[in-house]
């Protein structure tokens, strides 16, 4: 029997949009004649994401709340309980078998109501330190599961899997040749190459990093595979050569990450997870501006565990090349890396959430 109905809810940033989706994409597998739903917040990028991806989305008129008082903050009672409304109506007219919440607003009031009404949920939480949203709604669903150990601070302990993070499917079943993914972005074979990504954005501050060290990358015989993201590229492109292919996009991430030889990046539950699978050595330079500082947090998980390398902001103009050289320098501390992130990589995320799923749904039905 796998006429399913799930909806999923995920949005504000690509790290919560992924998840939800990788995770549909492999309830659909399992149940291709499952309906799905995603619910998210109106004016978000899921309104555009999950169409591209195949889905259906309605949005809920919702935002977090700012840290200081303005007119988004007064409006604010007046989106949740709109949000509330709007989402038992989604609820009843959809009936889902089972909710999942991936973070972001709007999966909030929407979790609220249908665990409210018994229906199942399940929380996926990305970060080593829990989202607002998903600390509200602990009480509220059956299972959390997570990316990483000590998880019991935010969450019921009997409540959680540790999973890891769903990443996307091309990224596990790569098998890496160099040649094919140097030759699609038009670098030379036999050349190191450091791959600098900073989310889809892109990362002022990397940017600036990178500007900077151009001279330094070259003289040490670098090539650069520079994502510099959708708000940066008119500023850098200007530097695109032989050498350093300066993107704004990176569409074939699983070709980008086999090309790179060192990462430099920043510090996302998503990018964390795939650079686990990956299995390179890994600059991590964690954006400070985040909730919680949770991208620390992140990277320290790894640099615990001599699995990855990282640099605070405030630090990059002082210890940016010592840090590096440590690294391009030593095949020995290379080594290191590449074999202790590989032993934190867990592949298999996106299957072991979706068994847990199918465990919320099978036991619902079977009560029925």
């Amino acid at each position: 029997m796998d006429n399913y109905r799930f909806i999923l809810s995920g949005g504000g940033t690509g790290g919560h949009i992924y998840p939800a989706i990788a995770i549909a994409d492999e309830l659909k597998r399992r149940y291709p004649k499952a309906e799905f739903l995603f619910v998210g917040a109106k004016d978000r990028m899921e309104m555009e994401k999950v169409p591209k991806a195949g889905y259906e989305i309605e949005g809920l008129w919702i935002t977090g709340l700012q840290r200081k008082l303005t007119l988004k903050n007064l409006m604010f009672p007046f989106k949740l309980i709109s949000s509330l409304i709007r989402a038992g109506k989604i609820v009843s007219r959809f009936k889902p078998d089972a909710v999942v919440g991936t973070g972001g607003f709007a999966s909030g009031p929407l979790l609220k109501v249908a665990s409210g009404r018994g229906i199942p949920c399940l929380l996926q939480e990305q970060n080593s330190y829990a989202g607002i949203t998903n600390k509200l709604l602990k009480d509220k669903v059956a299972k959390i599961c997570v990316a990483y150990d000590g998880m019991e601070k935010f969450f019921p302990a009997d409540k959680i899997i540790k999973t890891g993070n769903p990443v996307r499917g091309d990224l596990v079943e790569s098998h890496g040749n160099v040649k094919a993914a140097l030759e699609f972005f038009g670098l030379e074979l036999g050349k190191p190459t450091v791959f600098v990504l900073g989310g889809s954005l892109g990362a002022r501050r990397i940017n600036q990093l990178i500007e900077k060290e151009l001279g330094y990358f070259e003289e040490k015989g670098f090539q650069l595979l520079w994502q510099c993201g959708k708000l940066y590229y008119e500023e850098y492109k200007k530097y695109d050569s032989d050498t350093v292919k300066v993107l704004d996009f990176v569409s074939r991430m699983d070709l980008a990450y086999t090309a790179g030889d060192i990462m430099i990046s920043r510090a996302g539950a998503g990018s964390v997870s795939e650079l686990c699978i990956v299995g390179k050595p890994v600059i991590f330079i964690p954006s400070p501006n985040v909730a919680e500082d949770h991208q620390t947090k992140n990277a320290l998980a790894l640099v615990d565990r001599n699995a990855a390398i990282m640099i605070r902001e405030k630090d990059l103009n002082a210890h940016f090349r010592n840090l590096f050289s440590e690294v391009f320098e030593s095949p020995k501390k290379q080594e290191e890396l590449k074999v202790n992130i590989k032993k934190m990589a867990m592949p298999n995320a996106t299957q072991d959430i979706a068994d847990e799923i199918e465990k919320l749904v099978g036991n619902t039905r079977n009560r029925a």
